[in-house]
C-alpha cells in the first residue's frame, strides 16, 4: 500500500473505520491470489466480525474466515505471517537505507528516524514519497523543524 493512499484515508473523516476497511481490502487482495479454503486473520477492528465482513465483501469466493484479536498467539500460521511481514518490512527499510542513507528503523521512538526526518524537512521542506505525511511523528517533526527555522529568520 502506498503511503499517499494511507494518508488520504487517515486525513478523512471516520479515519479508523476507513483505515480498517483499507487494511481489509489489502488482505482480500492477498486472499484472492492465494484462494485458500480457510483464512486466519488477526483482526485490526475492535469488532472482529465486522472486520471479517469487510474482508469477505472484497472477495469473489467464500472461504471460511477465522478472524480474532491476538490470532498470532492462538494460530501458528498467523504468527508465521507476522514474521514474514516483519522480514519484508525490514527488506524495504534496507532498500531505502541503500538509496537515502541512515533513515533509521522507521519507528516513532527511533532517534535515527527522527534525525532523518528533521534533515529531510530542513533540506527539502516536504517529506519523500515513502513517508506517510499523516503519521503523527512526521507531523510533529515538521512542526519542530519549521518553528526552529522561523526562530532563525
Amino acid at each position: 500500500m502506498h503511503p499517499a493512499e494511507i494518508d488520504r484515508v487517515v486525513e478523512s473523516k471516520r479515519r479508523l473505520h476507513k483505515l480498517n476497511r483499507l487494511e481489509a481490502k489489502a488482505m482480500a487482495r492477498v486472499i484472492s491470489v492465494l484462494k485458500p479454503d480457510i483464512v486466519y486473520v488477526d483482526a485490526s477492528d475492535i469488532l472482529p466480525d465486522r472486520f471479517r465482513e469487510h474482508i469477505a465483501e472484497n472477495l469473489s469466493f467464500n472461504p471460511e474466515i477465522i478472524c480474532e484479536h491476538k490470532a498470532d498467539v492462538k494460530y501458528p500460521i498467523v504468527s508465521a505471517a507476522s514474521i514474514m511481514a516483519k522480514v519484508e518490512r525490514d527488506k524495504v527499510i534496507s532498500q531505502l537505507q541503500n538509496k537515502y542513507g541512515n533513515i533509521g528503523c522507521g519507528y516513532p521512538t527511533d532517534s535515527n528516524t527522527i534525525k532523518f526526518l528533521e534533515g529531510w524537512i530542513r533540506n527539502f521542506g516536504v517529506y519523500p514519497n515513502f513517508v506517510r505525511k499523516s503519521w503523527k511523528t512526521a507531523k510533529r517533526v515538521k512542526i519542530v523543524v519549521n518553528s526552529k527555522q522561523k526562530k532563525l529568520q
